[in-house]
Parts: C-alpha cells; sequence; structure tokens
C-alpha cells in the first residue's frame, strides 16, 4: 500500500500537510527529531543522524523532502539521503526548496538539481512564508512588542505565500502522481508586497499601528545574530533583505492555482484571519 513520508511533519508546512494527505485517505508517516509517542505513524528522523533515514522510508513510495533549516550547505545531508531514497525505489519526491536562493550556497541548488533529476523528482521553489509575520517568528514578535518591523529590504516586493497554500500544492503532486508533471514550481501568493505595504495592511486590519524601520544590511545581519540565529546564516539573510531591496525577488506566478485548482490566499486574507497575533 502507497505511504508517503513527510519529513518535518510537525513543522508549520509539515503538520498543514499531514493532515491535508490524511483528510484525503493517505497513509502518512510524520517524520520529525521529536516524534509523536502516541502515534503510530511518527518516526524519528534527524539529519544529522543517517541512521534514522533508511527507517522513515522503510515502506514508503513517496517523500516530502524538508532539507535542514538554517543551513547554507544542505547537501552533505541530503544528498546522501537522496542516493538512498533512488535505491529504495520512491516513485514521487517533493522537495520544498526556496525561491530565494542564499548567496554563496551552491550546495541548495545542487539539491535541487539533484531532485530534479531523478524519476518523480519536483521542486517546489516557496517565496517568502506569511506566517513570518506569526509567533514565534522574530518578525512577528518585534511587531507585536513594538509595533514596528526592521528591514534591510526597503520598498523591495516580494512574492508572499501562505504556508498551507505551499502544503496544498505539496498534497497534490503526492497524491496524483503524474509522469507529465513539470520538474519545478515557483510557489508564490497572488501578489508581490513590500514591508511597508505588509505594515499597511496590518495596521489598516487591526488598527495596531506598525511602522518600518529601514536597517542596513549589516545591522540586519546583527539582528539575526541578536535572535539566535548561525552568523552564517544570518549574513546571508541579511544579503537576501538587500537582493530584495534591488529587485531580485519580485515576482509571482500561478503555480497553486495549476496545483490545486484554487488562488492561494492573499495577504489581506491571511492578517484577517491571524488579527489577534498582532495586539499589544
Amino acid at each position: 500500500m502507497s505511504r508517503v513520508l513527510v519529513t518535518g511533519g510537525t513543522g508549520t508546512t509539515g503538520k498543514a500537510l499531514v493532515r491535508m494527505l490524511r483528510d484525503a485517505g493517505v497513509l502518512v508517516r510524520v517524520a520529525s527529531r521529536n516524534p509523536a509517542a502516541g502515534d503510530p505513524d511518527s518516526v524519528r528522523f534527524d539529519w544529522n543522524d543517517p541512521g534514522t533515514h533508511g527507517p522513515a522510508l522503510d515502506g514508503a513510495d513517496r517523500v516530502f523532502l524538508l532539507p535542514p533549516v538554517e543551513s547554507v550547505d544542505p547537501l552533505p545531508q541530503v544528498g546522501p539521503f537522496l542516493r538512498r531514497a533512488e535505491r529504495a525505489g520512491i516513485r514521487r519526491l517533493v522537495l520544498l526548496g526556496s525561491a530565494i536562493v542564499l548567496p554563496n550556497a551552491p550546495g541548495a541548488v545542487e539539491v535541487g538539481a539533484q531532485v530534479r533529476a531523478q524519476a518523480g523528482g519536483v521542486v517546489l521553489r516557496a517565496s517568502g512564508f506569511m506566517q513570518n509575520f506569526l509567533r514565534p517568528h522574530p518578525l512577528a514578535e518585534r511587531i507585536r512588542r513594538f509595533g514596528e518591523i526592521r528591514t534591510a529590504a526597503g520598498d523591495g516586493r516580494l512574492g508572499w505565500v501562505d504556508a498551507h497554500d505551499v502544503a496544498a500544492s505539496a498534497a497534490a503532486l503526492l497524491t496524483e502522481v503524474s509522469a507529465d508533471t513539470r520538474s519545478d514550481y515557483l510557489i508564490t501568493g497572488p501578489h508581490a508586497m513590500s514591508y511597508p505595504q505588509a505594515a499597511r495592511i496590518i495596521t489598516a486590519q487591526t488598527g495596531r499601528r506598525v511602522r518600518v524601520e529601514p536597517l542596513t544590511q549589516d545591522e540586519q545581519a546583527a539582528a539575526y545574530r541578536a535572535a539566535g540565529l548561525p552568523t552564517e546564516f544570518a549574513a546571508a539573510l541579511a544579503a537576501v533583505e538587500r537582493g530584495i531591496k534591488e529587485g531580485h525577488e519580485d515576482r509571482v506566478s500561478t503555480a497553486v492555482l495549476e496545483l490545486t485548482g484554487r488562488p492561494p490566499r492573499a495577504f489581506t486574507e491571511f492578517v484577517a484571519g491571524h488579527a489577534d497575533e498582532w495586539a499589544r
């Protein structure tokens, strides 16, 4: 019987995907570093422990792959897993990648290339998640505590997407295994949006005034480090914000509609559904 292995199954996208697959009657194995003790379909999975990879794959024929987070070079960990998955006969492999390529991170690009090279391999290149505006993300915490967004992205725009639309896109690919599927999809929301636009929408929808505090790239890197991110990753994220400011990420796609049959959620709808998040 078919079974889908969902790595990162307890994260924001993973939890939504697991729920969608189970609602569709699909058998799911939920993989995470801390599996639920009472769930027989939960399994321990740790990118830093290759011994957990084989048992997680055992009996699965489809995989949702979430690479290690906060890593600028996931290839050393993901590469061996991809080879193991290929030997196991996985017939659909959906990688959650990023539309934003971190600077000096060829490993992430190579992971995508290796997934696309496998039979049934598909890469979802997701834009920035709207869930970054929700706690416990540092962006959301600052909005709630100080009513401000600190950014080096200026007026640059990004095709922000709801993680549930990403999950729905992955669910469509994992439940309908077709040879005609493209191997790469850019996943965005319906509109590109800047941080100042986001601040105005939150202010209008909730009544909580939110302002934008411009930072330099170095100041942004320092802020990320202060939030607990590794130094190399913090510097890469700050460089990404410079790229957003320069217009490199100002793009949207129709992939969510193509894959799910419905348009992606707009940021105004997202804010309306989470208005209490930004209360004082």
